[in-house]
């Protein structure tokens, strides 16, 4: 029986042993594990992480455009919004966030961003019915008369020349048209900045909203004061834009 009680013994001595050993120093407390990087697929955890620094916490009042507002999310698709995720915007701040351009997302995280976007801030009648101008411009715009259709539709707020007014700052800034392509410029005439009160292109004149070539023209004057546009990526190969 001695033997027995020799294992026994040693059984106890064990487990002993493995209680000790479940409270060494620097062991984890119990609790969920860190999940890999590219496993998380949460739209809202994505977007804060990734987004929020540039476009706000709740997509506005950020520096760059707002990606909770309806108007935008109306006449701007899916296709558009991924390449501009994963490619970046050339010459600009807005980097690229694909994997496979050198950032941090997969495919199916910039898939979430996007279906999150949607699923928060899109609204079935965000235009009222009202016809938008083309995302994209369709013809080349005309700088001379762009200075004009500014003064008719933008002075009230940008001030005369586009160098600041009382109601908003300037948009012929050489350090904003440099970090801007006209995709961008021409996104901004469109659907104004709700957030800072700044209105879309059918309420800058009340009753008298910006046709496409007005606003086409407008954001060719706006350009044509851009510095060292060269080194500027022109809005048709910017990989989208925003």
């Amino acid at each position: 029986m001695n033997w027995r009680r020799g294992a026994v013994a040693m059984s106890f001595i064990a487990i002993l042993g493995l209680t000790a050993c479940s409270r060494l120093p620097g062991k984890p407390a119990p609790g969920p594990e860190v999940p890999r990087p590219d496993s998380i697929l949460d739209p809202v955890v994505l977007f804060n992480q990734n987004c929020s620094g540039c476009h706000g916490a709740d997509g506005k009042e950020g520096p760059a455009m707002v990606l909770s507002d309806p108007v935008y999310l109306a006449i701007i698709d899916d296709d558009t919004l991924r390449s501009t995720i994963s490619k970046g915007r050339p010459g600009t701040a807005m980097s690229a966030f694909a994997q496979k351009e050198g950032g941090m997302l997969t495919d199916d995280q910039i898939n979430a961003i996007i279906r999150g976007i949607r699923d928060r801030w899109s609204k079935a009648n965000a235009l009222g019915g009202a016809t938008p101008p083309p995302y994209s411009a369709t013809s080349a715009g005309d700088a001379s008369h762009g200075q004009s259709v500014y003064a008719t539709y933008c002075s009230s707020c940008h001030g005369s020349g586009g160098v600041g007014g009382l109601k908003a700052g300037s948009v012929v800034d050489k350090s904003y048209l440099s970090l801007i392509t006209d995709q961008g410029l021409r996104t901004l005439v469109i659907t104004g900045r709700p957030d800072f009160n700044a209105p879309d292109w059918r309420d800058n004149v009340p009753g008298h909203p910006m046709s496409d070539q007005e606003i086409t023209d407008v954001v060719a004057w706006l350009a044509s004061q851009r510095p060292n546009r060269a080194a500027v990526v022109p809005a048709a190969t910017s990989g989208g834009g925003q």
